[in-house]
């Protein structure tokens, strides 16, 4: 059992922002529309990138932006919904296995996340027998709040992170699979070793509860260990370490309010016993987004450095990390004036970027000088 850390509340207003020419940018990539997540294929064939409308593209180095890869599951792109996440299972070497999150619909009109796989063509042009092995039950979305970052830990497990659609009450009700964190193994089975597996009053994909709206995920390179941010309501933006069987406390623990300026009804304070602190958060709310943990040799200076898009403050937050300890250092891309969607880090150290407009952008980033 990890220690609680510190809680640190911070307001990006507060803090001196460093000086943008501590980043250089260049666009790869304009006339995204809205593009939502992006993954590094082998070698030099360039990466997949999703855009929220329905289509998966591959961009490649000198070749730029390829037309719809076929085989993309129909997808319900309203309000926050649309194709979301992609990843590359861990064996794609051998199964060229291409992993995917989106929004669906029912007959009821209302949506939920769906989770599922595709073969990728040796060409790229196309996804093959998609499978779909997850749905977010019950369907209750209008358009808000479907999570859907996807996360491979190297064991053997995939988790997904789940936003409560903007039914606060479902994120503690364990019946249901909004506001939760789910764990799967890499084929989509659920792990007997999952906490509520065997509850009748459960769904056995539970990892940890108490979430409100995921919108980054990734694996801490130096713990092992997940972390994911999430928004707030107004204000209350966080950074958790979701742990087997844990809760996270939404919405009876908040530090934020309702964007109507009251109280959120369910509240009972910033912490409420029996629920896990927060590791960090942000007093005014930047609209956290993609998050990447920087772990390569190439920039010495970004060591230990964990890098959060901000779609609000259009901004890419820079934090240092030392064990659960994190302190924000500042922002480096505010100047552009552009939603952060997406931060990945490449094979070649570098930092990609995807901004979340019409006339979206792919940006490579390296800190200046470099």
């Amino acid at each position: 059992m990890r220690p609680i850390p510190l809680l640190l509340l911070l307001s990006a207003l507060s803090l001196p922002a460093l000086s943008q020419a501590a980043a250089r940018v260049e666009v790869l990539q304009n006339r995204l529309a809205h593009p939502w997540s992006l993954a590094f294929l082998p070698g030099d064939q360039g990466m997949l990138i999703t855009l929220r409308g329905g289509e998966l593209k591959r961009w490649q180095p000198g070749k730029g932006l390829s037309a719809p890869i076929a085989g993309v599951p129909q997808v319900w792109a309203n309000g926050q919904g649309g194709l979301l996440d992609v990843a590359l299972a861990p064996d794609f070497a051998q199964s060229r296995r291409v992993w995917l999150s989106y929004a669906e619909s029912d007959a009821s009109g209302k949506a939920g996340t769906a989770v599922g796989y595709g073969r990728l063509s040796e060409d790229a042009t196309q996804l093959t027998n998609f499978t779909v092995v997850f749905r977010q039950q019950p369907k209750l979305s209008v358009g808000n709040h479907f999570g859907g970052r996807l996360v491979f830990d190297g064991k053997g497990y995939l988790f997904i992170g789940l936003g409560e659609n903007n039914q606060r009450a479902t994120a503690q009700d364990l019946s249901k699979l909004q506001g939760k964190v789910v764990r799967l193994t890499e084929t989509g089975g659920v792990p007997p070793d999952n906490p509520f597996v065997g509850r009748a009053d459960a769904r056995p994909e539970i990892w940890a509860y108490g979430i409100r709206n995921p919108q980054g995920m990734a694996m801490n390179p130096w713990s092992d260990a997940l972390w994911l941010n999430e928004h707030g309501p107004r204000g209350g933006d966080e950074i958790n370490i979701p742990e087997k069987g844990k809760n996270y406390g939404w919405p009876l623990a908040t530090h934020g309010i309702n964007y109507s300026g009251l109280k959120i009804p369910e509240a009972k304070g910033e912490h409420v016993e029996g629920t896990e602190k927060p590791l960090f958060v942000w007093k005014v709310s930047p609209a956290v987004s993609g998050m990447a943990f920087y772990n390569s040799d190439v920039f010495p200076q970004w060591k230990n450095k964990l890098f959060i898009g901000a779609l609000k403050e259009k901004d890419v937050i820079v934090l240092s990390v030392e064990g659960n300890k994190v302190t924000e250092d500042g922002r480096i891309l505010g100047d552009r004036d552009k939603r952060i969607r997406d931060v990945r880090v490449g094979p070649d150290g570098y930092l990609y970027v995807l901004t979340d407009e019409t006339d979206g952008q792919l940006l490579k980033v390296s800190p200046s000088g470099a």
